[in-house]
């Protein structure tokens, strides 16, 4: 079996993982990052790019060169009942560099932060390899066992993580307690064809008992349909037609183009959502980060913005002492202490959300009346500040503290 050394090996080639691979590498740190399929070309990921995160490229200097890239703004957030439309957010208040949301293709984003790595000799990407096991040396992690295009490989590190997000295998083969939240529905993406006179920010629709979600893609919508938890077998039971008719009655705008852009049920993926968190971030040389110390619900797209949110913080505690030597178990805890209150805060926020619109909703056979909250906001625009920091910034946004070497 071939035997490879390196500094910090992470597993995951997804926001978490790729932005630490980075900062790391940045720092001189020696960092192999497993990525195990062969490119980032996939479909329905979470492709929005928030105003944290452009700051955060605007702090190691790759904002201008990254904004050359395609992408389309969001500034503000909406949702209509029936045909009335409520905003709900506005990014534009917000005390950041950029005050909008980038939607980039995912693999556009990690695409450039892989390029961008590569300039370091010490970073080392190893594309169509997977992480498998845990590499223990007594009680300690001391790197992976992993399978590529030249078989078996063990990677010896003195910093395991676990960056493979919510079905985490090296989480699972840790032993690490994860605490299910639940989550009562799952999410229908699909495609609809978009036309000039189309609006170009943040839509979600809800009525009867119905909610849709259209993102803006430029030359498509990418939307989410939100059914109850398990229930698109029941879907699928009733038949094309009638799945296209739900679409119709609750696309708006768009539903004209349903009956084309849906031929068949392969055209539909389906997202099981999940919220849950580790108790435990870490044992000894192994720290888990992103959705594999916590699935976020797609409530608000904010799971790339704590992935990487959690990676700077990570290279900030951690960069410093893996420029020395090998991280103790209280480093490693750090990193959870500085991260777990946000992420608990936006979880319990997610879950509110579920259990007292999401789920009521789609349970019900009329359009509900739209919230008090969200009559204020509309009403009151300085108020749209709020939820747009929430979402856009998240609680205690991080700042690059790694310098470059």
């Amino acid at each position: 079996m071939e035997t490879l050394s390196t500094t910090c090996v992470i597993a995951g080639g997804g926001p978490a993982g790729m932005m630490l691979g980075y900062l790391l590498a940045r720092a001189g740190v020696d960092v192999t990052v497993l990525e195990k399929h062969k490119d980032f070309l996939r479909d329905f990921r979470g492709d929005t790019v928030h105003p944290s995160t452009l700051q955060i490229m605007h702090e190691v200097g790759l904002l201008e060169k990254f904004l050359k890239l395609p992408y389309t703004k969001i500034h503000t957030g909406n949702l209509q009942f029936d045909d009335r439309n409520f905003v709900i957010g506005d990014f534009g208040l917000l005390p950041t560099l950029c005050k909008f949301i980038a939607l980039m293709p995912q693999w556009d984003f990690l695409d450039f932060l892989a390029g961008e790595a590569r300039q370091f000799p010490n970073f080392h990407l190893l594309m169509e390899t997977e992480a498998k096991d845990l590499l223990a040396q007594g009680e300690r992690i001391a790197g992976v066992i992993a399978t590529g295009p030249r078989g078996h490989m063990q990677i010896r590190a003195g910093l395991t993580v676990a960056a493979d997000g919510r079905n985490s295998t090296l989480r699972d083969k840790s032993g690490l307690k994860l605490v299910d939240l639940g989550a009562p529905f799952d999410v229908l993406w699909l495609r609809l064809p978009v036309e000039k006179t189309d609006p170009v920010d943040l839509v979600g629709r809800v009525k009867g008992g119905q909610l849709f979600v259209m993102i803006f893609r430029t030359d498509y919508w990418q939307c989410a349909y939100l059914i109850p938890k398990g229930g698109f077998d029941a879907i699928k039971a009733e038949g094309l037609s009638k799945f296209r008719a739900r679409l119709k009655s609750i696309a708006g705008f768009a539903a004209g183009r349903v009956d084309a852009a849906v031929s068949d049920f392969d055209q539909v993926k389906l997202l099981t959502v999940t919220v849950n968190r580790l108790t435990q971030w870490s044992r000894p040389g192994l720290l888990c980060i992103g959705d594999a110390a916590h699935a976020m619900s797609p409530i608000g797209g904010v799971g790339i913005n704590l992935a990487v949110q959690d990676a700077v913080a990570t290279a900030n505690i951690l960069g410093p002492v893996l420029q020395r030597g090998v991280p103790k178990s209280a480093d490693l805890k750090k990193v959870q202490a500085r991260r777990e209150f946000p992420t608990r805060v936006i979880q319990a926020f997610q879950v509110g959300a579920q259990n007292l619109m999401l789920a009521p909703t789609l349970k019900a056979t009329a359009t509900p009346k739209p919230p008090l909250f969200v009559k204020a906001l509309n009403a009151w625009p300085w108020l749209r500040q709020f939820p747009a920091r929430l979402i856009g910034m998240g609680v205690r946004p991080e700042h690059v503290r790694l310098g470059k070497r």
